[in-house]
């Protein structure tokens, strides 16, 4: 029914799911020790509205987005600010939070943090040294790429053609100059967690195959992200998750890999190293949430967008003119309705600029449809989906909770309060009642 282009094959497929019954949905989410541009906001626009088709047309979707808050951009703000990184990561969490709401983008079902999953990825590391794919030089560990045969898959880019064109001197301690890090150490006033390589913390490709795996096991069906995180971020993910599961291909990690486009000003990427970044918030004094929403969507998400003032006073236009359309029937709720021509549209790889036209076309003609207008509402306003819980996610919250009653059990209260930050940013709260812990997402 749906076909998406999967960057893996590097063509357009149809989207058969590995378990129809539970699709299962990774995306790379921020690392906070800033605001997010408009550029990052399309990135997770795009997971947005992925994650929103599913669950309209499947009973379950598990869609999950992870937070990095260590990391060596987050301990340079902290010292550029003066705050401790909890509270850095804090702060920029919950900005990035606002912001994403502020343009109908819905909270993931499960949003790991890294700095919960520690002990995860140092067993995870332990593993791939045990197998011969990562070493230990330094108090640094890190992977073996040559032991993957099929690094380069994704993006296209063999180990022997990354040689051409590098300006930066290879470290000394690495067997091969593609070595990737797996863990790097830390300085006495940096945060760094015990391992058996020294006081350290994890590298940053390392996050996202651990909680990946454990929040949704493997193979799940889509893994997403930025166009920028194909090379070396999903491919030094996809090497590590494959040498440490037995796997040869990219597939058996993830079936399908979906990647959005740039965004540019005047042809040029905006990036906060170029210093040409827009925030959400700074377009607020003349333009609404959903003015910016219908920008980011006027162009198919896998395209380039060139954003400029045009784009956005054309999108402030559109959208005022479908909202006095939708105004007259607001007894209309959200709902995905798959056999209408909006959700053609969408079926077709997220076809999005088409389903503006087909709305567009119902407001001039002033004819009402309301399955049409539901559609529209449910993909276009940005809505919120009761959250779906699945078998899996339901024992691993019972086992975080079994851990944090024994934890205060043996009076460890320190990691009983971990676990339950844990369990917190997975969207989870629990009550402790008559001896018994309650539990809702």
């Amino acid at each position: 029914m749906i076909h998406l282009y999967n960057s893996l094959s590097k063509q357009k497929e149809e989207f058969i799911p590995i378990n129809p019954d539970h699709i299962k949905f990774y995306s790379c989410g921020p690392t906070v020790y800033n605001k997010i541009h408009i550029g990052n906001a399309r990135a997770f626009l795009a997971a947005d509205l992925l994650s929103k088709v599913l669950k309209g047309i499947y009973p379950k979707v598990t869609y999950v987005s992870n937070i990095t808050d260590i990391d060596d951009k987050i301990i340079e703000a902290s010292k550029h600010e003066n705050l401790p990184i909890k509270d850095l990561t804090k702060k920029y969490f919950d900005i990035y939070m606002e912001d994403i709401g502020l343009i109908g983008i819905n909270p993931p079902d499960i949003q790991p943090f890294a700095t919960d999953f520690i002990d995860e990825m140092i067993a995870y590391i332990e593993k791939l040294i045990d197998l011969n794919k990562a070493y230990e030089a330094n108090g640094n560990v890190l992977f073996r790429v040559n032991t993957f045969e099929n690094y380069g898959c994704l993006s296209g880019r063999k180990i022997d053609e990354q040689k051409h064109g590098k300006r930066v001197e290879v470290e000394s301690y690495k067997v091969n100059e593609n070595d990737f890090t797996l863990w790097k150490p830390s300085e006495k006033d940096e945060p760094g967690w015990d391992s058996p390589w020294g006081y350290g913390r994890p590298g940053w490709h390392l996050e996202c195959s651990v909680m990946s795996e454990i929040t949704l096991d493997i193979p799940f069906d889509i893994h997403g992200g930025g166009n920028d995180l194909k090379f070396p971020h999903h491919e030094n993910e996809i090497a590590q998750t494959c040498a440490c599961n037995g796997l040869d291909n990219a597939a058996d990690f993830a079936k399908y890999w979906f990647h959005n486009g740039f965004l540019n000003l005047e042809s040029e990427k905006m990036s906060k190293s170029l210093g040409n970044v827009i925030y959400i918030k700074d377009l607020l004094n003349d333009y609404q949430g959903n003015h910016i929403r219908l920008a980011l969507l006027s162009t198919q998400y896998r395209q380039p967008i060139p954003w400029s003032k045009k784009l956005l006073d054309q999108a402030k236009s559109i959208s005022t003119k479908i909202n006095n359309f939708l105004e007259k029937h607001e007894n209309v709720k959200p709902k995905f309705i798959s056999t209408t021509k909006i959700a053609e549209a969408l079926f077709d790889d997220l076809n999005t600029p088409r389903a503006i036209r087909i709305m567009q076309d119902f407001v001039q003609s002033q004819i009402f449809h309301p399955d049409e207008v539901a559609t529209y509402k449910y993909i276009f306003e940005g809505s919120t989906q009761d959250t779906t819980i699945d078998e899996d996610t339901v024992k691993l919250i019972e086992e975080l909770i079994a851990q944090r009653n024994q934890a205060r059990n043996d009076g460890d209260y320190a990691l009983a309060d971990k676990i339950r930050d844990k369990l917190s940013k997975m969207n989870v709260s629990i009550k402790d009642v008559n001896e018994k812990t309650e539990w809702k997402i």
